[in-house]
Order: C-alpha cells, then sequence, then structure tokens
C-alpha cells in the first residue's frame, strides 16, 4: 500500500467525517420517526425522544392495522407496483428495442419526438381532459397506463441494446425468430443488470406516488397507500382510526385504554413506516445491480 503523507491523512480524515456527517443528517429523521411510531404516543408528547423509544409499546401498530382503509390501500399500492412496473419495463424496452434497429427508417426523428416530451408536456389540466376522455377516471389503469413509457428509462435500454454483438440479432433472425421473440428470448434473459436496476426504479415511482391518485381517483376503494398517508397528514382521518380502535361493542372499554396512550403524531408516524418500509426492504437484494446496470446502459463505447 502506498505511504499517505500528513496532508493525505488529514484529507482522508476531513472527507470520511463530512461523509459521516451527511449519512447522519439523512439517516437521523427517518430512524427518529421509526423510534416514535414505537414509543407511547401520551410519553412521546412530553419531547425528549431521540435515539431510543422511552416507553416502547406497539400500540401505534394495533390502531394502524385496526384500520382496513390501510390494509386495503396497501394491497392497492402492492397491485400497482407489480402490474405498473412490469409493463413499464416490457413496452419500454420494446421501445427501446425499435429504436435501437438500424433498419427503422426515421429512428432519429422517433428520439427526437421522444426526447421532446422528457422537456415539455401538455401540462395537468389537458392530462385530466384526456384521461377522461379515454374513460379512466376512477380505474385503477389510470395509476398504470400514464407512466407505461419512461423515456429516460428507454434511453438507457436503448444505449444498452446498441452495445450487444449485432451477431445475436442476426444468428435469431436467420432462424427464423421474429423482432418480439428476440427481445424476449435472446436480448432482455443477458439484459439483468439494467433491467433490475430500471425495475427498481420504476417500482420506487409507483409505490412513492400519492399525486396521480389525488388527481384521479375519487372511489376510495382505489386509493394507494401514499395518497391515504398524504389524506392523513391532512386532515382529521386520524380521530376516524381511532374510534375504529374503540368501536361500539361491549369491548370498547377495554380499547380505551390503547386509545389514551396514542396521540395524533405517533399514529402518522406509525403509519409513514407501514408505508415506507416494504420499499426500503427491496434495495438491500438489487444494490448490486444498480452501479452495473445503470453504467452498461449509459455508456456506450
Amino acid at each position: 500500500m502506498m505511504k499517505l503523507s500528513a496532508g493525505d491523512k488529514v484529507l482522508q480524515v476531513m472527507i470520511y467525517t463530512v461523509l459521516l456527517l451527511l449519512g447522519f443528517i439523512t439517516l437521523y429523521p427517518f430512524w427518529n420517526s421509526l423510534v416514535i411510531s414505537f414509543n407511547v404516543g401520551s410519553d412521546t408528547a412530553l419531547g425528549g425522544i431521540t435515539f431510543w423509544p422511552r416507553s416502547p409499546t406497539l400500540d401505534n401498530y394495533e390502531v394502524v392495522f385496526r384500520d382496513s382503509r390501510i390494509g386495503h390501500a396497501f394491497l392497492i399500492s402492492i397491485l400497482r407496483t407489480i402490474v405498473g412496473t412490469t409493463l413499464s419495463v416490457l413496452f419500454t424496452a420494446i421501445l427501446a428495442y425499435g429504436l435501437s434497429r438500424h433498419e427503422l427508417m426515421g429512428r432519429k426523428v422517433y428520439m427526437v419526438f421522444c426526447i421532446i416530451t422528457m422537456y415539455f408536456s401538455g401540462g395537468l389540466i389537458p392530462t385530466f381532459l384526456l384521461l377522461r376522455e379515454f374513460g379512466m377516471m376512477d380505474t385503477f389503469w389510470v395509476l398504470v397506463i400514464p407512466g407505461m413509457i419512461s423515456v429516460y428509462n428507454m434511453i438507457i435500454f436503448r444505449t444498452f441494446f446498441l452495445g450487444l454483438p449485432a451477431g445475436l440479432v442476426e444468428s435469431a433472425r436467420i432462424d427464423g425468430c421474429n423482432h418480439l421473440g428476440v427481445l424476449t428470448r435472446i436480448i432482455l434473459p443477458i439484459s439483468g443488470p439494467v433491467v433490475a436496476t430500471l425495475s427498481l426504479f420504476t417500482a420506487v415511482y409507483h409505490w412513492n406516488d400519492w399525486f396521480s391518485a389525488s388527481i384521479y381517483i375519487n372511489d376510495t376503494r382505489l386509493i394507494p397507500i401514499q395518497t391515504l398517508l398524504k389524506q392523513i397528514l391532512n386532515s382529521n382521518i386520524v380521530t376516524d382510526q381511532l374510534q375504529k380502535a374503540i368501536g361500539s361493542s361491549a369491548a370498547a372499554q377495554d380499547r380505551l385504554a390503547l386509545v389514551q396512550s396514542v396521540t395524533s403524531k405517533s399514529l402518522i408516524m406509525a403509519t409513514t413506516m407501514v408505508a415506507t418500509l416494504p420499499i426500503i426492504m427491496v434495495y438491500p437484494f438489487l444494490q448490486k445491480y444498480f452501479v452495473k446496470g445503470v453504467l452498461i446502459g449509459s455508456l456506450k463505447e
């Protein structure tokens, strides 16, 4: 190993210090929210909760999971993420494959049209009117179809496809395979890193998107968890959750102590954790594909 000079050592210490500070600033708000969600709400209201729960409890989560709306919204988010990610990656890959073929006439013109949409859009009101004319309002598909094509992801896919040996496609075509077969049987199976990376990016978008449902969905049965969480933050829906936890049965008095230990802040933090942790848990399984997938798809030799 090279011997570091005194100046290099000082610089190295400064770099690690800055990185640790940035890491702490980034992670602490999430950790504090997690701690509050596991702490008694009435105790949290007294302040002083920083790194560890002072009065640990699961009451906040019990109240959250008693609300059937959260469970249903959670299922809608899972379904939207799975269907939306699958369709988006598939159709974006199909578009990228077509634009990567040299025999496609006018492919440069098509690329220009695609790139223009990255910088200019019709706007919210024209998009709203268009989706209404298509009869997609208050349907599950309004959460999926508008985001099926990502031009940014298409460019990464296309650049990756252009870097593959031309002989792969030519040999498959000689054997009688059509273009769709070439894409699904040959190209996509060897595109694992870029597919995994862009799938994760797309899944995170679908899971975290609350705005689309708030504009296009009025049916409460189709609201995803993030939109419901936004409503909780902006309304008195917390009171409804507490009322559901108490209920009106003979066991209501037994649940009263549970509700008295829960506050709106602790309930919001618990709901936030329920909405956030699932997508975070996906990252460790796909992290190894991040750098490799994006670099392979964005660099051309």
